[in-house]
């Protein structure tokens, strides 16, 4: 059982990666908005955040960002999986580049989501692969 933060504007996103989230048996705390995930992580601690990355007012980037900031004074850091409706050539890249471990495309599918919930459930992805070699 993984602690999840989600982080969406949208309340039918919401609504459908809660459902998902709680029939894979996970916990979910939902917060709207790139500052209340800021707040939230400054408050508590999870095991994967799923961040999406068009939100108005703070983005998920800078979002993640101040999260990625936080955790570096404390010494931690949490898997930040991106979501976004956006899925051009060159998007993965940023969204990497801008602190994110992960990235998946919306409508978000469940075998997707379970894979990276699986990937980072025990550590990095780095781990994984060198464990599956």
């Amino acid at each position: 059982v993984m602690k999840v933060l989600s982080v969406d504007d949208n309340r039918m996103n919401q609504v459908l990666v809660v459902g998902t989230l709680n029939k894979l048996g996970h916990e979910v705390e939902i917060v709207n908005s790139g500052a209340a995930a800021v707040a939230a992580c400054t408050a508590g601690r999870f095991d994967v955040i799923l961040m999406d990355i068009m939100m108005p007012g703070m983005d998920g980037f800078e979002a993640t960002a101040q999260i990625r900031a936080i955790e570096a004074a404390e010494g931690r850091r949490t898997p930040i999986i991106g979501l976004s409706a956006r899925d051009m050539d060159g998007d993965r890249g940023i969204a990497i580049s801008a602190g994110l471990d992960e990235y998946l495309t919306k409508p978000l599918r469940v075998n997707e989501l379970q894979l990276a919930l699986r990937r980072w459930s025990t550590g990095t992805a780095e781990d994984h692969d060198r464990d599956e070699q």
